[in-house]
């Protein structure tokens, strides 16, 4: 998801939201694997005047049991779904207080695979997560909205393969996840047919049509492997800027030619973009819906599209364990917008970009840690989880600190090793997770990082102080003392780049593991200056004098 850093965007977002987030409530015990979603929409209505909210729908979910069980509960939303019936083998239906609970006739075991089919419509009222506008419909599921317009097991934990069919007028071009399987027209009507043979998180489940949308189809070519063809589908308003787009097009192939070097090969079948139209209200600059992201009207914006793009490894391809490792979607898209700006550019321009997150951070900081490990049970309101100033530009500040103390080259190693890790492709992965990854591509223990930047709030304050003094045989003595003024501690490698009296320079690497630890070094040559922190890697910080 990209976010606008704008105060009035922020204003949008919590009030657009707000419907979504009073839904997420604590995690409670899952006792099944859900393997497959079936979902059969007749949404045909809903592209014609006077554009009703309201649609029917047939739901088959497979599913395995992860222990003995003989109930399931389903996230279903009481205000937005009415549940007609269910059939399979089961001996009754309850649906109150926003969970769908289906009784089984006889108890299932660990290895039994079951399917059951709901039959339920969604009522004319708007929510939030189902859009309708003028011809165009579209979802929008993140956090845990998708249990508005079907009903799921609706955790970024449980995911699962697709099997989507939409009935809609045939003046609609209507996209999904995954590929396209058919599209059968039968007089004014066609039926799309899209599966994600990839497992996806509920929040990531997505369509979006429209009439008379605009598509332009291309392929990507894998220059070190020509065998591997990607399909690329842009979905597209009339009015929207063709030059944009057209910058976008060419700039994706790029991208994905970067991105594969950097993390891996592609994850998905294909990918796209498709954008909401004009006074849709989509809340966001973009969300990265496995394999066609959403964008707003006419947002071709090249930071947004990597961003979003960014997000098919970090969040789709490897998706959050729970709510608390959110860090691992939305700091990486933010990180891999400034790697972009590397790549395209150079360093320099990489370190601006990265700079004025800090800024931003600096500026807005609401006093937050990045996660923690409450939200795994107690998930925190909108402003903490989606904070622009902690969750993206903390995040992305952070990534590359750690980049900074590991190195380039043993940094960007890491980030391809978890990205190509089986263990986590296609699945999903805790901040613990990734932290475990670097402590094992380094072979030491990393934990002091993450616990200092990840799970504590704010940043160090620094008031460090020195000294000099001369011996009897003529050396210069600097003592530096490291002076942490805030609350908490964090440790952290730093920079002292002394500067002697004939010209030269010395740069000195240290470990700060404690507040007031000191540090001496010995020169022949007097010190004419000592500056900390010379190349502000440590972005996250504020020097007192």
């Amino acid at each position: 998801m990209n976010k606008n850093i704008s105060f009035y965007l922020l204003i949008i977002f919590s009030f657009l939201c707000n419907s979504i987030f009073s839904q997420i409530t604590s995690d409670s015990r899952h006792s099944f694997d859900v393997l497959n979603y079936t979902l059969n929409l007749d949404i045909y209505k809903c592209f014609i005047n006077p554009y009703p909210y309201s649609f029917s729908a047939v739901e088959e979910i497979t599913f395995n049991p992860n222990e003995k069980i003989n109930y399931i509960s389903l996230d279903a939303s009481s205000n937005m779904l009415i549940i007609d019936s269910v059939t399979g083998s089961i001996s009754s239906v309850k649906h109150s207080n926003n969970l769908l609970t289906i009784n089984f006739r006889k108890e299932l075991n660990i290895n039994d695979t079951a399917t059951i089919k709901i039959f339920y419509r969604h009522k004319n009222i708007r929510d939030d997560v189902f859009y309708v506008h003028s011809g165009m419909v579209f979802t929008d599921c993140e956090p845990e909205g998708a249990r508005n317009w079907f009903p799921c097991w609706d955790k970024p934990s449980d995911k699962a393969a697709l099997n989507l069919v939409a009935k809609v007028p045939a003046s609609v071009k209507l996209g999904s996840n995954g590929r396209l399987a058919d599209s059968v027209k039968t007089g004014d009507t066609i039926y799309y047919n899209w599966i994600s043979r990839d497992p996806v998180a509920t929040y990531l489940i997505s369509i979006i049509g429209k009439v008379n949308y605009n598509l332009d189809v291309e392929y990507w070519k894998n220059p070190n492997n020509p065998n591997e063809k990607l399909e690329l589908r842009y979905y597209w308003n009339q009015g929207e800027s063709v030059t944009a787009l057209s910058h976008i097009k060419s700039t994706m192939k790029e991208v994905l030619n970067f991105f594969t070097e950097k993390f891996g090969p592609h994850p998905f079948e294909k990918n796209g973009f498709a954008t909401v139209s004009s006074g849709s209200q989509f809340p966001w600059g973009g969300m990265e819906n496995q394999s066609l992201t959403t964008l707003g009207y006419n947002d071709w914006n090249e930071g947004t599209v990597v961003h979003e793009f960014a997000h098919q490894y970090f969040g789709d391809m490897i998706s959050p364990q729970s709510w608390a490792d959110v860090w691992l979607n939305e700091g990486f898209a933010t990180y891999s917008e400034a790697l972009w700006s590397e790549h395209k550019n150079s360093y320099k321009e990489y370190k601006n970009e990265i700079l004025q997150y800090a800024q931003y951070y600096r500026y807005a900081n609401p006093g937050t840690a990045i996660s923690s490990d409450d939200w795994k049970i107690n998930i925190p309101d909108k402003e903490m989880l989606f904070n622009v100033a902690v969750t993206y530009y903390k995040g992305a500040c952070v990534l590359h600190q750690l980049r900074y103390v590991l190195g380039d080259s043993i940094f960007f190693e890491t980030l391809k090793s978890y990205a190509s890790d089986t263990s986590f492709r296609y699945k999903n992965a805790s901040i613990r997770d990734f932290n475990d990854k670097v402590n094992s591509v380094t072979g030491k223990d990393f934990d002091w990082f993450f616990n200092a930047w990840i799970y504590q709030p704010n940043h160090p304050v620094y008031k460090n102080k020195f000294n000099m003094t001369q011996d009897k045989d003529g050396k210069y003595k600097l003592n530096y003392k490291f002076i942490q003024t805030q609350k908490q501690f964090f440790p952290m490698t730093a920079e002292i780049l002394i500067k002697l009296s004939d010209g030269q320079e010395v740069l000195k690497k240290v470990f700060n593991e404690y507040n007031l630890q000191e540090f001496e070094f010995t020169f022949d040559k007097k010190p004419s200056s000592v500056i900390f922190d010379p190349n502000n890697d440590i972005l996250l910080k504020e020097i007192e004098n």
